[in-house]
């Protein structure tokens, strides 16, 4: 999303440039519209030319600093809907103009992505392997099984999924969840999370630096990771509800119950 400036603008500094004459001196009146052109981008700030959400966080970045970029990766884990792909080469974008240092915005990037992980950690301690199984076995083909299967895998992949999850769409944030219901230790949590985040972090926001102008090129390639990501769960929840249909259908064939696994027992889930 390149930075450009309004046709009244261009205009304007052209007539200036050529005594007040629009149609003439030609070649003068580019060389000032060009340095017309970077006192206003100087003036203006990053912010200069954006829009919509991309202006406001940018603003916000400017604000408040490399806190602005903390607090908007922060509030990216709690509320996804705020995305990284675009938050982090913003700020790579804003550091490349002058107005942010780009080691700071990496470390408050991922204070951040570390403070937001660990109130959804803290929710899923607070929530228990227990309370979430009693519901899921409600669920129309979910039974104990299925739940047991799901912790044991945590059980055996936790680390690892703490650690590449923070670098993957979607499961960025919902990872922290499993790993507070598994009481994972915070220390480990932490430091799996931070290196993770840093990582992620480091990669966009350099990105955005290099790109400069055209950051938005790193969004779209995000972007283009985050739908694969997406298609691939999708087609994984399809797969996994026809094994559980014909599952089912081969035991009510067979004349068993298929009710008979969804009762969890106190401490069921205790290692």
């Amino acid at each position: 999303m390149p930075i450009s400036f309004s046709t009244t603008s261009s205009a304007l500094l052209a007539q200036a440039a050529t005594g007040g004459d629009p149609s003439g001196g030609t070649l003068a009146g580019s060389g000032a519209l060009a340095a017309g052109g970077n006192v206003l981008a100087a003036g203006g700030g990053a912010a200069e030319g954006l829009s919509g959400f991309s202006a406001w966080t940018v603003t916000i970045m400017e604000t408040l600093g490399p806190l602005g970029v903390g607090f908007l990766v922060f509030l990216d884990n709690i509320f996804p809907p705020i995305p990284s792909e675009l938050v982090l080469p913003l700020a790579g974008f804003t550091s490349s103009q002058g107005q942010l240092n780009i080691v700071a915005a990496i470390i408050c990037a991922t204070l951040g992505s570390l403070i937001g992980a660990i109130v959804l950690w803290a929710l899923g301690k607070w929530i228990g392997i227990e309370r979430i199984a009693r519901i899921a076995v409600k669920m129309p083909l979910v039974d104990v099984d299925d739940v047991h299967k799901t912790v044991d895998w945590f059980d055996r992949h936790g680390d690892k999924a703490v650690f590449f999850g923070r670098m993957i769409p979607i499961f960025r944030s919902l990872i922290s969840i499993p790993a507070g219901m598994r009481d994972m230790r915070l220390l480990k949590f932490t430091l799996l999370t931070t290196a993770g985040s840093a990582i992620w972090n480091t990669i966009l926001i350099v990105a955005g630096f290099y790109l400069g102008e055209n950051w938005a090129i790193v969004e779209t390639y995000a972007g283009y990771f985050q739908k694969i990501v997406i298609v691939a769960v999708i087609v994984l929840v399809i797969v996994w509800i026809l094994l559980k249909v014909r599952k089912r259908r081969r035991k009510k064939a067979a004349g068993a119950d298929v009710t008979e696994n969804d009762h969890i027992e106190p401490g069921e889930f205790d290692s």
